[in-house]
């Protein structure tokens, strides 16, 4: 009786493997035809479903009535899986995002004039600097000639005016004792009022030439340190030279970095100010840590159809502008959720399901649960119905068990 049993069984999976095999032939023969055939392909991929239940059924059907003429025949019939009870967790689900490091504090030095010549560099690639402090001095030989001719114009200008309200006081005092004339008068105040003027003007130019003399020293706008430097003594130094790439000096305060990523335009609606996410710099060989989004882009780019965002990082001397790091958005989290791994989550034409364990007459069958899913993230589904927390999931040979078929986990 258990070799006729076991011949038919042999028979039966002859048949669903060459009937299988024959179908995926087709399909795959299908598959290099045109987009018109794919509607065929799915028409014949329902069938083989169908089939395969009434293979199922009819399998399940077999093995009762030999179970039934042989009792001793049940153990041979079962089919060995592997188990494990389905537990309740925590489930979070996260958009994963290649970013780049940048910096708030980047400046490059310039000049605030018309820049010159290059006459002292004071500092060298990989020093620290404080805003204010002179980075480079210009060639102010000029300026400084100008600067001088300036003051002693000033000077010149405050002694005549020195001598012309002496000449006015005296001639006033003279008008009040009746000696003299008016026109005297008149003519010592117009003098003073001229020379007045003239030096207000010669105040305001000396106070340009020193405003050029002072250009020639070209401080650093914030503090930070020298990480680019591409400037030499006796080169032309200029502001428009200043920001070319290998042509300037640049500044980097690392005090203050931030990762920024562009998001695909499918996650707008999921992604906001405040997310959290979890930051990972692979060169700097740490583990990844916690930050939240500061900034989300308030546009779409036209070309790449992302938007930006940012994410505050930690003072690190490891992280550099401009280097590469990894993003995961939390985008969704559910407290308590019940989760199965990815791969054992099948679908059929009426859904998804699940091979749970239950008990049936004194003996573990395969039962076949049709579930919701909603997330998926790195190897794990969330099951929002059809499971509740505790059956046993088969987790090994649910691809080839039916539902109602006798199975054992071999203890």
């Amino acid at each position: 009786m258990t070799n006729k049993m076991n011949d038919m069984n042999n028979i039966l999976k002859i048949s669903f493997v060459v009937i299988i095999a024959a179908s995926l032939a087709a399909c795959g023969a299908g598959a290099k035809d045109e987009k018109g055939k794919i509607g065929d392909l799915k028409v014949k991929l329902e069938k083989l479903k169908k089939e395969k239940s009434g293979l199922d059924e009819q399998i399940r059907q077999l093995e009762d009535q030999i179970i039934k003429a042989d009792p001793e025949a049940a153990k041979a019939v079962q089919k060995l899986i592997s188990a494990d009870t389905l537990r309740i967790q925590d489930f979070s689900h996260y958009i994963e995002l290649q970013g780049k490091i940048d910096a708030d504090g980047v400046a490059y030095v310039a000049p605030n004039g018309m820049g010159g010549l290059v006459k002292a560099v004071y500092v060298k690639l990989g020093s620290r600097v404080s805003k204010g402090q002179v980075i480079l001095k210009l060639d102010d030989v000029l300026s400084k000639q100008g600067l001088i001719a300036a003051q002693q114009q000033v000077a010149g200008l405050k002694a005549q005016l020195a001598q012309a309200e002496s000449i006015y006081q005296r001639q006033q005092n003279l008008w009040k004792e009746n000696i003299g004339s008016e026109i005297q008068v008149i003519n010592a105040r117009t003098a003073v009022e001229t020379l007045q003027s003239q030096l207000q003007g010669a105040v305001a130019q000396a106070r340009s030439a020193q405003e050029q003399v002072d250009q020639s020293n070209v401080k650093a706008e914030i503090s930070g340190v020298i990480d680019e430097m591409n400037v030499k003594v006796g080169q032309l130094f200029t502001s428009q030279n200043a920001g070319a790439p290998g042509a300037g000096i640049r500044i980097v305060n690392s005090s203050n970095v931030k990762i920024v990523t562009e998001v695909p335009e499918n996650y707008v609606a999921r992604v906001k100010q405040g997310d959290a996410v979890l930051v990972e710099v692979p060169e700097t060989g740490k583990p990844a840590f916690k930050s939240v989004i500061s900034v989300v882009g308030a546009s779409i780019d036209p070309t790449k159809r992302s938007f930006i965002t940012e994410a505050k990082l930690p003072a690190d001397p490891l992280f550099k502008p401009n280097q590469l790091a990894s993003m995961k958005i939390l985008d969704y989290q559910a407290k308590g959720a019940v989760t199965v791994p990815t791969n054992l989550v099948q679908t059929d034409e009426k859904g998804k399901y699940v091979y749970v364990i239950e008990k049936a007459a004194g003996k573990n069958v395969a039962r076949k649960k049709t579930v919701t899913v909603g997330e998926t993230y790195n190897g794990i589904t969330e099951i929002k119905s059809g499971l509740t927390g505790g059956e046993l999931l088969i987790t090994e040979g649910y691809q080839t068990v039916y539902d109602g078929q006798s199975v054992t986990t071999g203890k």
